[in-house]
């Protein structure tokens, strides 16, 4: 994929009409500037990909409420691993 260097104005003005992939590379901007406040934004206006973005750096910090609330803007991925984390502690301590 060739990289144009679209200006970040440009992908919100796109991404506010309904682009998918320009919602997209704002979240992949977002992330990459370790912006958390614009991915949870992000995720708020329906992107899947800020959502995955979200899930991978709160599931190695472990944050339960982050990933609960991740899965609550319809993120499902983030609540499949909610319950991987929840399950972890109990199976790792059976006899």
């Amino acid at each position: 994929m060739a990289n144009t260097n679209i200006d970040r104005e440009t992908l919100r003005e796109l991404a506010d009409a309904g682009n998918e992939t320009a919602l997209d590379q704002l979240a992949d901007l977002a992330d990459a500037a370790d912006d958390l406040g614009e991915l949870s934004e992000l995720l708020d206006e329906g992107s899947m990909r800020a959502g995955f973005l979200l899930t991978r750096r709160v599931a190695a910090t472990g944050d339960l409420r982050e990933l609960q609330r991740i899965s609550d803007a319809g993120y499902d991925e983030a609540g499949d691993e909610l319950n991987r984390l929840l399950k972890a502690p109990a199976d790792g301590h059976r006899d």
